[in-house]
């Protein structure tokens, strides 16, 4: 996970997985079958995407994960990932991902440069989120799931997020209850839902095959008590799909929300 910028205009200070917007860059790079990546969402979602709109999807996954967390989803000609152990390799994509962050160069142009293609199979669409229509920006979210290449280390950017580890879903609900850290309602969603497995493998087989629905929480306001319920809350009007989360109810206190059950 990494933790936000304290000065982000979106969820400040909190813990998070690496994320971000699409860019215009990201319907720019050549991705064999589109139509395939559409179906993928398709199949196992309530709502369709167009092809152009399903690749650009995956790249900006791929793009986000190795723009805020180091870790370059991408193979070789021979088939295997990329490694970034080498001091070499290292300091050259290194620099490749800070340009790519600033908009110096393309995702498309390291991975050209480098004669690599994108491992867009990688990724493992698992979840949908839809941020309720109480801002002038609304964010439509999915999420996607995959297994750290062998050889690389992933490191959070310096810029966006200022701290990142490795840390237990268990742990890290344990230290939001705490107020230790910072977690928004669908991280947190996130975290319950993993939480059971006990390996990568395990976590994965669970995100090839469930259902995905469209979540969009709604926001209630009693006096200066606000309230963000979710699908599957008796005072959510969507019932949150087979499985809904775990908690559906979450209250915000001294501008964190914390859960309440």
């Amino acid at each position: 996970m990494v933790r936000r910028h304290a000065k982000s205009a979106v969820a400040p200070s909190a813990y998070v997985f690496p994320g971000g917007t699409i860019r215009d860059d990201d319907l720019d790079l050549m991705v064999d079958d589109r139509d395939a990546l559409a179906r993928a969402i398709s199949a196992r979602s309530d709502t369709r995407v167009e092809p152009d709109q399903a690749a650009a999807l995956y790249v900006c996954a791929a793009r986000e994960l190795f723009e805020e967390a180091g870790v370059l989803l991408a193979r070789s000609a021979g088939g295997a990932f990329v490694s970034l152990a080498g001091a070499d390799d290292h300091a050259r994509f290194k620099d490749a991902r800070h340009h790519v962050h600033d908009g110096k160069t393309t995702l498309r142009a390291i991975v050209e440069r480098e004669h690599l293609r994108l491992a867009l199979d990688a990724l493992v669409l698992f979840a949908h989120w839809v941020t309720p229509p109480i801002d002038t920006r609304q964010f439509d979210t999915r999420f996607f799931m995959t297994r750290v290449p062998p050889r690389q280390t992933p490191a959070h950017d310096e810029t966006e997020t200022t701290h990142s580890a490795w840390i237990r879903p268990a742990d890290a609900i344990a230290q939001a209850i705490v107020g230790d850290i910072v977690l928004p309602p669908p991280t947190w969603t996130t975290l319950r839902e993993v939480e059971p497995f006990g390996s990568v493998e395990q976590a994965l087989a669970w995100a090839r095959t469930r259902e995905i629905v469209r979540r969009m929480p709604r926001m209630l306001e009693n006096g200066e008590r606000r309230v963000l319920v979710l699908p599957g809350d008796p005072l959510h009007p969507d019932p949150g799909g087979a499985h809904p989360p775990v908690e559906t109810r979450f209250v915000l206190v001294d501008r964190r929300w914390r859960v309440e059950r």
